[in-house]
């Protein structure tokens, strides 16, 4: 919903003929929402100062299939309470070594997540989760993590054990990418 790119054109075209000369060209299923003038030098991903992304989770019984490319459908309940305890022992400035895929490039992995909110939408459950950056698969595992704590196989209390571990192993599973959507992007 909202990937930002930059691009440099040479070409002398008002930003709303560039958005209709790309739309007219994609596949249907992707569009561009808006085109703007960027300051010289910007670029879309190194001038981020945050983002935002969304996990669902169907818990229904039945998935529809109108929502099988946008949830992970993991049926049963889910103690939402259990994961929202959990879930604010993301909040702040953390090492998330332990929610990357494992064998990734020594980078730094601290990062700060300024929110994390979960909320039951009547057989979905929605995870938002706002931070100035993110490791590959971070929300999937914070995700898989969080839905451990819902069915019960962990309890929210072992969060900063996670944290601290700086271990792949320590922390839940990698969730479907089906489920994950970058909602927006700050700058």
């Amino acid at each position: 919903m909202g990937q930002v790119a930059s691009v440099h054109l040479d070409i002398d075209l008002a930003a709303s003929s560039v958005q209709r000369a790309l739309n007219v060209r994609l596949p249907q299923d992707i569009r561009v929402l808006g085109v703007v003038d960027a300051t010289p030098g910007f670029h879309a991903q190194f001038h981020s100062t945050g983002k935002s992304y969304r996990y669902r989770i169907a818990t229904t019984a039945v998935l529809s299939p109108f929502d099988r490319w946008f949830v992970w459908h993991a049926p049963g309940p889910r103690n939402v309470r259990a994961m929202q305890r959990a879930a604010e022992h993301f909040v702040g400035r953390h090492d998330f070594a332990s929610f990357q895929p494992a064998g990734s490039p020594g980078r730094d992995t601290v990062r700060t997540i300024e929110r994390v909110s979960i909320r039951d939408a009547g057989g979905e459950i929605v995870i938002d989760v706002d931070g100035n950056g993110f490791l590959r698969h971070m929300v999937r595992i914070i995700a898989g993590t969080l839905a451990d704590v819902g069915s019960g196989a962990r309890e929210p209390q072992t969060i900063p054990d996670v944290l601290s571990a700086r271990d792949r192993r320590a922390a839940g599973p990698t969730l479907p990418a089906a489920g994950l959507t970058l909602v927006s992007v700050r700058y």
